[in-house]
């Protein structure tokens, strides 16, 4: 997003021209930014043998996808209805891992029928898997390196309390099963959490990974997970892709020449690909003077955007109707739902009037995907402006869409029959 001649763009679309358009609340993706990163994360490990693939689970919108598999992105998913997503964009099953977690054997059933690769992340699953398929199918173990690193408790996923992956210390119990169901093995995952801004917990949790690797000889693939840190302000700390990756390539290589042999490296960003590209486009309902405080009050809620609320994320919001800096005003940024739903206390933008139009940046990962109809309310519609195109990449819900598989029932509760005398 850019500021020109007193307006905000994405490519060559003013923001306030798209609110107009397409109404708000209105999700808006800069496909440019999501291509910016893609080359951005192939640049920093130029020398190995890398495939990107997309967690999906920070956007799923057919549009996004489509995008990913245009720029030879391939897919991670967590559920058969991401998996049938991705397959609806275009993608093969074998572009595509299957990656859940405590779930029943038939959506592992379901994902080796689509031919996608399966990670598996718990001793029990595994056995299944092998009485089931024995050496017929390949199959990737999720591993638990107890790593504690990441952004927020929520999103630490390796440490020893996570209910992630098979723990490395189980290395015994893994290698039995392997070896009685004769399982072919092709690769082995971690991934250690979200927000990481240091190498080190990635070079530390891969370190574990390639020390388990020697033990399966048959590994074409590696992955180290994402969880790679973007910024929400100024002045945030951010993963430096550049070093990181020079600096993981280097390890990578070295072994690889150990192992005997080039593996693919896997990585799998989400919130890096798609976070910067996103703005949630609101309007002013009310502004609501208060002793000690303004309320500014938005046509949208938690239902829409609830990291602020489950995480206390930070998104920094834009005036898009008034972009002046010479006028800013403190104010409260509230939703309007039936909660507490507060965007922002204290916050400072310039000064907001009612219908003005304003920007929730960073609001590409985990806004749509995470959005609810509580309250009965609608889901907003999302538009990918690519090659200076905007491009309605879903439509808005309606009340009549959230009523649709409802299903009417009659509670007539019939008289009781009188007992016949005798």
């Amino acid at each position: 997003m850019r500021l020109e001649n007193g307006s905000y763009y994405v490519q060559n679309q003013r923001l306030t021209d798209l609110a107009a358009q397409f109404g708000t609340p209105l999700y808006v993706y800069d496909g440019a930014k999501i291509t910016e990163q893609i080359a951005a994360l192939r640049r920093a490990f130029a020398g190995i043998n890398l495939k990107i693939k997309y967690a999906c689970k920070a956007l799923t919108t057919q549009g996004i996808l489509q995008l990913m598999r245009r720029h030879g992105v391939d897919l991670d998913v967590v559920s058969p209805g991401e998996l049938q997503m991705g397959l609806r964009a275009g993608y093969l099953g074998e572009q595509i891992t299957f990656t859940p977690s405590g779930v029943s054997f038939d959506e592992i059933e379901a994902a080796v029928e689509a031919g996608a690769f399966v990670n598996l992340d718990n001793l029990d699953v595994l056995e299944e898997f092998g009485r089931r398929y024995g050496s017929s199918k390949p199959c990737m173990i999720r591993i638990k390196p107890n790593v504690a690193a990441g952004g927020h408790q929520k999103i630490m996923t390796a440490h020893e309390a996570s209910k992630f992956g098979i723990d490395i210390r189980q290395r015994e119990e893994i290698l039995d099963v392997v070896r009685r169901y004769n399982l072919h093995v092709v690769g082995l995952h971690q991934h250690t959490g979200s927000d990481i801004k240091e190498a080190s917990a990635f070079l530390e949790a891969a370190g574990k990974l390639f020390e388990l690797a020697y033990e399966f000889p048959d590994l074409r693939y590696i992955d180290l997970g994402g969880g790679f840190k973007v910024g929400y302000r100024e002045g945030d700390p951010v993963t430096d892709i550049v070093a990181f990756g020079a600096e993981m390539a280097q390890f990578f290589r070295h072994f690889c020449q150990r192992y005997g042999r080039d593996l693919e490296l896997w990585l799998e960003p989400g919130k890096f690909l798609v976070s910067e590209a996103g703005y949630l486009l609101v309007s002013v309902s009310v502004v609501k003077p208060a002793p000690g405080r303004t309320f500014l009050g938005v046509n949208s809620g938690l239902n829409h955007l609830i990291r602020p609320m489950m995480y206390d994320a930070y998104h920094d919001i834009v005036n898009l109707s008034n972009p002046s800096p010479t006028n800013p005003e403190t104010y409260d940024v509230v939703g309007y739902i039936c909660e507490t739903d507060t965007f922002a206390a204290g916050r400072t933008i310039s000064r907001a009037t009612k219908d003005d139009v304003l920007a929730f940046k960073n609001a590409g990962a985990y806004g749509f995907t995470m959005a609810s109809n509580y309250n009965a309310r609608p889901r907003p519609a999302e538009v990918l402006v690519y090659g200076n195109r905007a491009h309605l990449i879903r439509r808005r819900e309606s009340v009549e869409d959230l009523l649709r598989n409802q299903v009417e029932v009659d509670l007539t509760i019939p008289e009781k029959s009188p007992v016949p005398a005798e």
